[in-house]
């Protein structure tokens, strides 16, 4: 990956719905060769899609926890199990396992506090494994769906 990779990179995660055309300018390439490496950067899994990013207010998901996961079981068949079923969840956008304690990271949006709070009872509290459930309350997004740095 050299510099101008770099270059198609950041300007399209800042611009993802450009032409090839118009990327090419921005870069300096010609068309062809643009369009080269933007293919090679999608087919080697750098790019791994394109896709809009929606405003959470604007959908009546105005609300967000983060939720720390402590397991009671670690063995390999828990663990799968859990993410399987947190990779079901719509509503949880994000989930990260981590090293020590806890255990797991999920960031979920709902609407409000009290589809949170039934989402919590009904679907987080019987997921495989769990010992423990800690949420956090979002107060204010700072930085959201920033770019990965060039």
């Amino acid at each position: 990956m050299d510099a101008i990779d770099r270059k198609i990179l950041a300007i399209l995660q800042e611009e993802g719905r450009l032409t090839v055309t118009e990327l090419a300018a921005r870069v300096g390439l010609s068309v062809s060769p643009c369009h080269r490496r933007l293919r090679e950067l999608e087919r080697d899994g750098t790019i791994r899609g394109y896709r809009a990013v929606v405003d959470a207010d604007a959908v009546g998901l105005r609300f967000q926890a983060l939720v720390f996961v402590t397991m009671r079981q670690e063995d390999r068949d828990t663990l799968l199990s859990f993410e399987a079923a947190v990779a079901r969840i719509p509503n949880v956008v994000q989930a990260q396992r981590l090293f020590g304690d806890p255990d797991y990271l999920l960031r979920i949006v709902t609407a409000d506090l009290a589809a949170y709070q039934q989402l919590e009872d009904d679907v987080l509290a019987v997921l495989p494994g769990i010992q423990r459930l800690n949420s956090t309350l979002v107060m204010k997004q700072v930085v959201a769906d920033r770019p990965l740095p060039a």
